[in-house]
């Protein structure tokens, strides 16, 4: 058997991603290239470790058992370069980060380049991901960190509150139910919508909100931000849900209201969240002190009811 450690990362990458494709540019690799590694580490062995499908790849019995090693072992490489890092001049360490759309766009921006420009031997893998993908990687171990929607099960993980995070409908000024009175999500499914880009947690999240009551949305244009979203909707493409935090950091938008929805899912906090803060690694700790805000107490979920 003959695997480096660029084999196992490239190889949960692919998993993470469901196909060689997005795996191979995670990993800062050609297709080809990548293909070629993945041939060689089944060859070694005389075994498959990925189903290949026109919809992408899952793991195999070995594969999985491959994915549990080599978490673990990528693991101990970090901690044990984490280790050495004060010993060795320009040695880097990495925190993989798992935040939700509203986070990544809204909070995180200006946080995250603070903390670069403070502790310059860091580096962050952020990523954006529905929030029930991310509690899910958490519990897998693989990322030390996420900031997740709390309408979502985060039993098992230790959370820490992060910004309250409301989500608001935002309407043409001269819109039929731009008229003050209290929405819900449901009355809106019959108008058209402006969307974010279709991959987006957030875009993800709020079409699973419209078939828990039956209906789909229906999307007439997708942005790839919240600004593209607010200024198409001020034109009278259609709806919209955001965050308010979006809405605030604009200021005065002519054309168009916003109101409140009425589910509780938009009412919504965001939460810093990990497997078990007090043994993340100290670089990882580095970023959850620099995220959480005046140095909130951690809670843990596993002894609680979440609010789902």
């Amino acid at each position: 058997m003959h695997f480096d450690l660029t084999d196992l990362r490239l190889y949960l990458h692919i998993l993470d991603a469901g196909n060689i494709t997005a795996g191979a540019a995670r990993s800062h690799l050609s297709l080809a290239a990548a293909s070629a590694r993945i041939r060689a580490m089944e060859a070694s062995l005389g075994v498959e470790f990925l189903q290949r499908g026109r919809r992408g790849v899952s793991p195999t019995a070995a594969g999985k058992a491959l994915a549990r090693h080599a978490r673990l072992l990528l693991q101990q490489a970090e901690r044990m370069q984490q280790d050495l890092a004060e010993y060795a001049n320009g040695t880097k360490g990495q925190v993989r980060l798992l935040c939700n759309t509203t986070a990544m766009t809204e909070y995180l921006p200006e946080m995250l380049a603070d903390f670069l420009r403070e502790h310059p031997n860091l580096d962050i893998d952020v990523q954006e991901l529905p929030s029930s993908r991310i509690t899910h990687a958490l519990r897998q171990g693989t990322a030390e960190l996420g900031i997740v929607s709390d309408a979502v099960d985060t039993g098992g993980l230790q959370t820490c509150p992060f910004r309250d995070d409301p989500l608001v409908l935002i309407l043409p000024a001269c819109h039929t139910l731009a008229d003050g009175r209290a929405l819900s999500f449901a009355d809106t499914l019959h108008d058209d919508y402006v969307g974010l880009n279709a991959n987006s947690a957030l875009a993800i999240y709020l079409e699973e909100q419209a078939l828990h009551v039956g209906r789909r949305m229906q999307i007439r244009v997708r942005a790839d931000g919240f600004d593209g979203v607010i200024r198409m909707v001020a034109r009278g493409a259609g709806l919209a849900v955001v965050p308010l935090a979006a809405i605030e950091r604009r200021g005065h938008e002519p054309g168009i209201t916003f109101v409140a929805l009425s589910e509780t899912w938009a009412q919504r906090r965001l939460l810093l969240c990990a497997k078990d803060f007090q043994h993340l690694p100290a670089y990882a700790r580095a970023l959850l002190d620099a995220l959480r805000p005046n140095q909130c107490a951690l809670m843990d979920s596993s002894m609680s009811t979440p609010d789902n």
